[in-house]
């Protein structure tokens, strides 16, 4: 394997769909720029487009090609390479937008959900990124930043067990240096981690202190409200020192989720659930339900079976049109529009 290609983590899966026909070479994507990409290959980067044949065979935009992929180039000596194939995917991190996907990253080995141990701390955010960070097929890790500002590490700590069961948490500050070798240990050749989570956690700094030197550009926090400044503005992939490979993304203000693993983050409610008397229990008022009875005796919070519902309601309504939602919202709140037509009338009579 070419010395270049290993440095931006070419395993043996990849390596053994080498192209074989002439023109054609294996490339790695680094960045992103609206159609545009930048891809690394074994003379060097290149600027490159998807070619109008591969364009036409792609569906979704979930197929398209995003920062970490492996991809089939040609014209690689010219102005503006052709990407004319996206190798099959080992993961693929991807979030909601609208009724889409929208990818962030691809052959992630992990995904690190960073959150800041000041006002960005929320229990309900974490689960959310989890939720997405499971399904991508990458390990997800739980890294909390700024400790060195934190007077209740402890505190949060325990407060977070309830929602990272199985989940690796490392407590960390880049100022301190406090952490940063538990972060390096992910990140070892053939490793490719994507940084993911909020604006302003410190992402960016972080990887500057795993490159070794400031390449992504950073800002203090707001002293008004505690919290970061957004600095990242697209997707790139960057090799450390020690052989492995990082990609920072853009703080995320609002995580929509596109797709998602419930029961891998919400293992608790999936395993209590599974005492339930009735097979399609939705945990809101059926008789025997176990989760239920969970949260009644103080085993499960009240807050994290509505965050389980609430994202449930969410997965469910992906891939529906504004019509198709009406509906299924119409159907879940009084069990179709005739129900909700005579729950009106009665209110009107009641109040005439």
């Amino acid at each position: 394997m070419n010395l270049t290609l290993q440095q931006y983590g070419l395993t043996t899966t990849f390596a053994t769909q080498m192209p074989t026909l002439t023109g054609v070479v294996l490339a790695r994507i680094t960045a992103q720029h609206r159609d545009l990409y930048q891809a690394v290959y074994e003379a060097g980067t290149v600027t490159a487009a998807v070619s109008g044949k591969l364009r036409h065979q792609l569906s979704t935009s979930v197929d398209f090609p995003t920062v970490g992929d492996w991809v089939w180039l040609t014209n690689v000596a010219s102005d503006q390479a052709q990407i004319e194939r996206v190798l099959p995917r080992v993961s693929v991190l991807a979030r909601g937008a609208g009724n889409q996907a929208q990818l962030i990253a691809a052959n992630l080995t992990t995904v690190f959900i960073c959150m800041s141990l000041n006002a960005d701390f929320n229990l309900r955010r974490a689960e959310r990124y989890l939720t997405m960070a499971w399904e991508s097929g990458a390990t997800p890790v739980l890294v909390l930043t700024k400790a060195d500002v934190c007077q209740d590490v402890s505190q949060k700590l325990a407060a977070l067990a309830e929602v990272s069961v199985g989940v690796e948490t490392i407590v960390c500050s880049a100022k301190t240096a406090d952490g940063m070798a538990l972060i390096a240990d992910h990140v070892q050749p053939g490793q490719t981690v994507a940084f993911v989570g909020s604006s302003g956690v410190g992402k960016s700094t972080l990887i500057n202190a795993l490159v070794g030197q400031p390449l992504l550009s950073t800002r203090e926090i707001r002293a008004d409200d505690d919290k970061g400044r957004h600095t990242t503005t697209s997707r790139q992939l960057l090799v450390v020192p020690s052989g492995g490979v990082v990609i920072d993304t853009p703080g995320m203000r609002a995580l929509q989720l596109y797709t998602g693993d419930l029961a891998k983050t919400f293992e608790d409610i999936a395993s209590l659930a599974r005492g339930c008397k009735f097979n399609d229990c939705r945990h809101v008022n059926e008789p025997g339900c176990a989760v239920l009875a969970a949260v009644a005796a103080g085993q499960l919070s009240t807050e994290r079976l509505q965050s389980y519902q609430k994202l449930q309601r969410e997965l469910s309504y992906q891939g529906l049109d504004a019509r198709q939602r009406e509906q299924a919202k119409l159907q879940r709140m009084f069990g179709g529009k005739s129900a909700m037509k005579a729950v009106v009338k009665a209110s009107r009579h009641r109040h005439s």
